[in-house]
């Protein structure tokens, strides 16, 4: 909602002497402000976007669409794992808990792999198995080039 609201408000306009203020809540209540005053243009608000991103806050909306075993796995991947490395064995732990459903190992690794090759995540040999840890977006501008 946010975005698209974004998209239609900027554009390829330059929004000229603008005020935009975009008030959140992230899951665990903390509040943000954003306040753009002036010369308000899209690579300013994207910019807005990066930074949200980066301190990992979502819309609302996004949290109820895991009808799908790699929104779930992604899910647990970005709410559990945001720093730091983890396996497929990880994943799979945490996925039976959280949502009460069996799942095979190896549904886990294809999705870790298919979230590698979008550049989602990074991933190498560590032992026996893969270990894997989130790219943010500098991250992933830096592998592109």
């Amino acid at each position: 909602m946010i975005c698209s609201s974004v998209n239609e408000l900027t554009g390829s306009i330059t929004l000229a002497r603008k005020r935009i203020r975009i008030d959140l809540e992230d899951s665990d209540g903390a509040k943000y402000n954003f306040s753009l005053e002036g010369n308000v243009t899209r690579e300013k608000m994207l910019k807005i976007f990066e930074l949200m991103d980066l301190m990992n806050i979502e819309e609302q909306g996004d949290a109820a669409q895991l009808d799908s075993i790699g929104a779930k796995i992604w899910n647990l991947v970005d709410k559990h794992y945001p720093i730091g490395k983890f396996t497929s064995s990880m994943i799979l732990e945490k996925y039976e808990d959280e949502y009460g459903e069996p799942i095979k190992l190896s549904v886990i690794s294809t999705y870790l792999s298919r979230f590698a090759n979008k550049g989602k995540v990074a991933r190498e040999k560590n032992g026996k198995e893969w270990a894997y840890q989130v790219l943010k977006i500098t991250q992933r501008e830096k592998n592109s080039t």
